[in-house]
């Protein structure tokens, strides 16, 4: 095509729309396909234009415009209950159709589309123009595997539902699908407008790429099971963590870890911090109970009160450098924070908040690296007992330290981008 670097080269539209969780797998993969002389652009929020534009990718608006760092939007979404249809039916469904034209706009010409779970328009964009497409999937929720049953937040007794024999996760199924089916009728709808077949579940079902599914995310986190979808590829996770930050508070904060002994670190990712509450105040109380070093990644949450000098608060450090570094990391259980974790080979401490978290937080219970807090219990008492229970037990480390070696050995982001390219060799329409 006209500008490519190569020959051979293609045009990918990689697709997707939330948090920074959401947007870095997306990056990475883009800056590799660039990398292999491929041109890449990043369909997302307008919010994030000048994130995209900095790294060298091509960026495109996908609306709704979202506002990523509004405190507000971030409470509701974060719900535990109700956060999944406010963003499905309040932020999406009114903007489908805008969502669907943006979309067009740049992927009808495209070579080859990659697209987030959340982006809906995207399994009828590929119907209508009949292309090859790849859905990335980045936790093990997303596929509501009845085999391996997760953690829903919204249910009562989640965990012991999760643990329920197989006719009743498949009523649970069921039920989510009914649920949903009045949530997503403007999908429905607009594959009508568009002479579209009635399609399946958008929730459930029309997610899924009938060529390509990529889960972004370690065996360490699920193996594959029998119930996911035909055509899934499991690559492993794939790492972004760049970002705009002052240089001086960088060094200062290179410079605390390298003051003294290994602190705890706390943080609450890119999304939940922005609805912290009293998190960071019951941490650092915890943190001198304990009589440990500690830092605070907190974004735009400033301290409430003076802090002692062995507990330092900061707005961002790359997780990538700062987490190998600590003792312990305290965290909501977003799956690029659980993969950062879990590669810096460290014990964790999970609060979950919602969507795939309390999941997420369960299955590194279960391998034996995390324990976990439920967000209404998490004091300084409580949570400076179970960081207690984490350091003195030297099983957590040990066991920390085996799975980050061997996460250390897969390598997602080439895997991932070896299919896409495998996916665009084939050519021509579904």
């Amino acid at each position: 095509m006209p500008g490519s670097a190569v020959p051979h080269a293609r045009h990918v539209v990689l697709a997707t729309i939330g948090s920074l969780g959401d947007l870095h797998p997306m990056i990475a993969l883009g800056l590799e396909l660039e990398r292999r002389g491929h041109r890449a652009s990043i369909a997302t929020t307008e919010a994030y234009r000048q994130k995209i534009v900095a790294t060298g990718l091509a960026f495109h608006p996908l609306r709704p415009d979202l506002a990523p760092d509004d405190p507000e939007l971030a409470r509701q979404v974060m719900d535990l209950k109700k956060g999944p249809e406010f963003i499905i039916r309040e932020l999406f469904m009114p903007h489908l159709a805008e969502m669907y034209a943006d979309l067009e706009s740049i992927a009808v010409n495209a070579d080859y589309l990659v697209a987030g779970e959340l982006v809906f328009p995207a399994p009828l964009l590929a119907e209508k123009y009949r292309r090859r497409w790849a859905s990335v999937i980045l936790s093990p929720l997303s596929f509501f595997s009845i085999c391996d049953p997760s953690v829903i937040a919204p249910l009562p007794f989640a965990r012991q539902v999760q643990r329920a024999p197989g006719w009743v996760q498949r009523l649970i199924l069921a039920l989510g699908k009914r649920m949903g089916k009045s949530w997503c009728k403007p999908v429905k709808d607009l594959r009508g407008e568009l002479g579209l077949s009635a399609g399946g579940d958008p929730l459930f079902e029309d997610k899924f790429s009938p060529s390509l599914n990529l889960a972004l995310f370690s065996p360490l986190l699920a193996v594959p099971q029998p119930d996911w979808p035909p055509n899934t590829l499991q690559t492993g996770f794939v790492f972004y963590d760049k970002q705009e930050h002052e240089a001086s508070e960088l060094d200062a904060v290179r410079a605390f870890m390298a003051a003294g002994k290994a602190p705890v670190v706390f943080t609450l990712g890119s999304a939940a911090v922005l609805d912290a509450g009293l998190f960071y105040e019951q941490s650092a109380e915890a943190a001198e109970k304990l009589n440990r070093r500690a830092l605070l990644l907190v974004g735009k949450n400033l301290p409430r009160r003076a802090l002692p000098p062995q507990i330092a608060a900061f707005g961002y450090a790359p997780f990538s450098e700062i987490l190998p570094q600590a003792a312990c990391v305290v965290h909501q259980g977003g799956v690029g924070t659980t993969a950062q974790v879990l590669r810096a080979g460290v014990p964790q401490l999970v609060m979950p908040y919602g969507f795939d978290q309390p999941d997420n937080a369960a299955r590194m219970e279960r391998a034996g690296v995390a324990l976990t807090i439920a967000r209404r219990d998490y004091t300084a008492e409580r949570a400076c007992a179970l960081l207690t229970q984490l350091l003195a037990d030297p099983g957590y480390a040990r066991r920390a330290a085996e799975l980050a070696q061997r996460l250390r050995a897969e390598d997602g982001l080439t895997r991932a981008c070896d299919a896409i390219e495998a996916q665009m060799r084939l050519g021509g329409p579904l």
